[in-house]
């Protein structure tokens, strides 16, 4: 019983530990990813291009919330569907950030039929700024957006262009 106790205890310890960070890929010359693809359920991200793979991410963060699709501003939920990563943003308050164009406009018709706000400013980024560059935050942390690890968001970065269609799965 003392021995199921103490492995208890480990367990619960190893849950509070910072997530490990994955150590990203150096990029190869050519490669820009012309697709994303996240599948929420599984924690991954793939970047394709040409419909070959040329990146995977695992260990995916998400909103507090992170089963079901994104309705309304603060439900903590990560957007469902098809979009464009429009931008990226360098001075975010995380460290660098791709913008995901959510709401799109069935999402603000749904919204608006309810008579509220769908939200957004939906982005892919790291972890928030003044963190040691390879720390992480545990667990799902953001209002709805995708985090990853600091040297996994500066390797997309590199790789995802400005326009670039991205679907998130459930």
């Amino acid at each position: 019983m003392r021995g199921l106790a103490l492995s208890l205890v480990l367990l619960f310890a190893a849950c509070l530990q910072p997530v490990p960070v994955a150590q990203a890929q150096q990029a190869r010359a050519g490669e820009r990813a012309d697709f994303v693809l996240i599948d929420k359920s599984e924690r991954r991200l793939w970047l394709y291009q040409g419909g070959r793979v040329i990146r995977a991410y695992s260990g995916l963060q998400f909103g507090d919330q992170p089963i079901g699709h994104k309705r309304f501003q603060g439900d903590e939920r990560t957007p469902e569907g098809r979009y464009t990563i429009t931008y990226g943003n360098p001075q975010s308050s995380y460290y660098l950030s791709l913008f995901i164009d959510y709401p799109n406009a069935a999402d603000r018709a749904y919204a608006k039929a309810r008579g509220r706000s769908p939200g957004g400013l939906i982005f892919i980024h790291g972890q928030p700024n003044g963190l040691a560059f390879d720390e992480r935050i545990p667990g799902d942390w953001t209002d709805g957006c995708i985090a990853l690890s600091n040297a996994e968001i500066e390797e997309l970065w590199s790789l995802v262009p400005d326009g670039t269609p991205i679907e998130i799965r459930p």
